[in-house]
């Protein structure tokens, strides 16, 4: 039997809570589990409010994480309050993303979305950080990753497909997981738990292209041993655990949804 404690540490009544990338596919699916626990709902993104996120009752504040250096978090913060969560699935990357293979990789391609990507989630984690520590915040930061910082790509998943290995993707992510881990040990001691969420492969999302091939989703499902994809649904729901009083003697962790995938 489920108590009410446990149920009512899912309410997110009166606390502030940023998204970034807010309007993206799992962001959306955040946002509207965030909205449905009457959060104060922050969405930062360049995407302006979309159609996936059902209720229209959060506030939206554009931001661009190529240009990290002109953005004003103090304002940010004065606008809309303090934060009490900060989650980041925001996907920033540049237009040669998808020459990142190993066959195409230029240094100017590593580097560009080494900062774009990794630097933008551990900088703006360390923003929100200090404004909790100084604000006596007891706060949780939760930092999209993936399996692919766990484990290298299989090659196999890609055969008779256009799609083809990142080999800059596992660089970020396995980045985004071992900082978590240090930020977890300096922000402890100020009651702000910091974690992050890794999922497999997810319906409607790939890192390379737009639109998953149908012979990419067979193979990913023939070596996962649920047999499927995941759905955005499913990481949110791990994000909102990380983020409740539910999980308050949890920071540090990286936890995995992905059907079983890298469990063989």
């Amino acid at each position: 039997m489920i108590s009410n404690n446990f149920l009512k540490n899912f309410n997110f009544d009166k606390k502030n809570i940023y998204v970034f990338g807010g309007s993206g596919l799992i962001g959306s699916s955040i946002s509207n589990l965030f909205l449905s626990l009457h959060s104060n709902l922050i969405v930062l993104d360049k995407i302006n409010k979309n159609k996936k996120i059902k209720n229209t009752n959060y506030k939206f504040c554009k931001i661009d994480l190529n240009n990290l250096k002109k953005v004003n978090f103090e304002l940010i913060f004065k606008k809309y309050g303090s934060p009490d969560v900060m989650v980041n699935a925001s996907y920033p990357k540049d237009k040669n993303w998808a020459k990142c293979s190993f066959n195409s990789l230029k240094l100017k391609y590593l580097q560009n979305n080494i900062d774009l990507h990794l630097n933008s989630y551990a900088w703006t984690a360390k923003i929100f950080a200090d404004y909790m520590m100084r604000n006596k915040t007891k706060g949780s930061i939760v930092l999209l990753s993936s399996i692919y910082g766990l484990l290298g790509q299989d090659l196999n998943l890609y055969k008779g497909t256009k799609m083809s290995e990142n080999a800059v993707y596992s660089l970020i992510k396995s980045g985004i997981i071992n900082y978590v881990k240090q930020m977890a040990s300096f922000y402890g001691s100020y009651n702000i738990r910091v974690n992050s969420v890794s999922p497999g492969g997810i319906y409607g999302h790939s890192s390379i292209s737009k639109n998953q091939e149908k012979k990419f989703i067979k193979n990913y499902c023939n070596k996962t041993p649920l047999n499927r994809l995941g759905y955005a649904d499913e990481v949110a729901n791990l994000v909102i655990f990380l983020a409740s009083n539910n999980s308050s003697y949890i920071t540090g962790a990286n936890l995995i949804v992905d059907g079983g995938y890298s469990s063989i």
